[in-house]
Parts: structure tokens; sequence; C-alpha cells
């Protein structure tokens, strides 16, 4: 396999999106897309559509009425042991192994309102989210430094500057808060993960992945966040870069269809 390419995209409800993911399957044909917030449960997934698409191989991780996770892809894939990253045991993580590489599909919890985790017990659970993947990873990590590993999904936090519309306005902003982004940061660090989006388009450029529901024209005020993200393990990185801008792409255009997400699917391209 000379090329291998990943999406990912937090759907918002699969069975309500299904034609649009369908429509993006066939627009990017991705070997694998990573899919969050399908919101069904297990049983209720529409594997057929999916599997009469190409995507025969699927690993679904489902939840009544929220969360969940799944993943698609065009080859054979083998079902690892979910990480024991959530505290409430809610749907959130899918890890599978897919052509020798590590498949860990994530929707970190958004947080709630307030980035008080003494008052807010949902902010609470995401650091403690983030603190459980920081020592998973780091454990992996010194475990098999030259393991090929591809971490997706909904971080639900923007890490830098330009990865907010208003670095400023939206520092005390769950999603972008200081705290927040350090724990993202030792993430990262933990398992020496490279940000693939950052890697090939730097910052002060914009990669906007969610734009919230309240505007009504999302590209006349492009008041948007990075909070899905692709990132691959050292033994991946220079297949990730091989291809250079062109390897990595946010489908913008998606949060104009019909009855969209509120976040675009992300895809990266890597050459093996």
């Amino acid at each position: 396999m000379a090329g291998f390419s990943i999406a990912s995209w937090n759907v918002n409800s699969v069975r309500l999106r299904a034609p649009q993911v369908l429509d993006f399957l066939k627009k990017a044909a991705p070997d694998v897309l990573c899919l969050q917030e399908i919101k069904c449960r297990t049983e209720e997934f529409p594997q057929k559509l999916f599997r009469e698409a190409g995507y025969g191989h699927q690993m679904v991780r489902g939840q009544k009425g929220m969360h969940g996770v799944a993943i698609l892809s065009r080859y054979p894939l083998s079902e690892l042991a979910d990480p024991p990253f959530c505290q409430n045991g809610h749907a959130r993580v899918a890890l599978a192994k897919i052509e020798g590489i590590s498949i860990c599909n994530l929707y970190v919890p958004a947080g709630g309102d307030e980035p008080d985790p003494d008052s807010n017990p949902k902010f609470a659970h995401k650091l403690d989210f983030l603190k459980r993947m920081q020592r998973f990873f780091a454990h992996n990590h010194a475990q098999n430094p030259k393991a090929r590993l591809i971490l997706a999904g909904d971080l639900n936090i923007a890490p830098l500057q330009s990865d907010v519309w208003s670095h400023k306005q939206l520092l005390k902003v769950v999603s972008h808060t200081p705290v927040e982004v350090e724990a993202l940061k030792a993430v990262q660090d933990a398992g020496a993960f490279i940000d693939t989006a950052r890697a090939l388009i730097a910052e002060p450029e914009p990669v906007f992945t969610w734009w919230s529901y309240r505007s009504k024209d999302f590209r006349k005020n492009n008041r948007g966040r990075r909070l899905d993200h692709i990132w691959v393990s050292p033994a991946l990185e220079e297949a990730a870069l091989a291809a250079g801008r062109a390897g990595f792409c946010a489908y913008t255009d998606c949060r104009a269809w019909p009855r969209p997400s509120d976040h675009i699917p992300i895809m990266q391209s890597l050459r093996l």
C-alpha cells in the first residue's frame, strides 16, 4: 500500500446525516473515516449503507441518544481494547489496527460552559479525560516508540491563537482556555505526536473545523475554531508530511450543505 488516507468528522447524528456522509465518502474517498457523536446505539448504526459504499469493515461504539464513535474502513480492521479514558463510561473512544497502523478515534468531552472544575463537573470530567489520555500515550510511547499510530477526532480544544477567531475574546471560553490548551499539549508531548495540520499549514493562517449554529452565515463572520485534529506518531511523520500542504484538507464546503453538522470533515493523506 503506497498511499493511505484518513478522515475525521464529528457528524452530530449519523442517522440524520448518513446521506451527507455518503456524499463525503464519494467526494473525498478516504481509506478510513473516523466519526464522532454518532448519537445512536451500536445496533442502530447504518452499517449496510456504508458497506454498500465500499466501507465494509466497521467498528462502532454506540450509545443511546448521545456521544458514540465509529471507524469505517476499506481495509480489514482488528478491534483493540478501548483505553479507559472516560470515567463516566461514555462511548467516546475506539481503537483499531488497520494495515499495521493503530487508529485511535476520540470524542473528548466538550466540558460545559464554565471553565472551573470545582463548580462544573463537566469541565472536571474533560480535564480528567485528558489526564488519562496523557498517561496512556506516555506509557504507549515508552513501550513502543516506533509504533505507527494515528490519533483522530473531535478533541474539543482549539490549542493555538490562530485556531480561534479571536484569541483574546475566547481565553475564558471553554475549548480555548489555558488549562485546556496545556492539558492537550501534555497529551501531544506524551505520545510525541505531530499535529499534521499545523506541521503543513503554519500559523497565523487559520484552519477552522467548527462554526456555531448560532451564526446564520458562517462564512460571513467566520467565527470558527479548530476543534478537530489528526495527529501521527513519529514513525508516521515522514509519510504524513511527504505530500506537503496538499496532504491535509479541511472540507469547509460541507458546513454549507443542507442541515449540516456544526463540524466539517478533515483528511490527512500519507505516503507509506
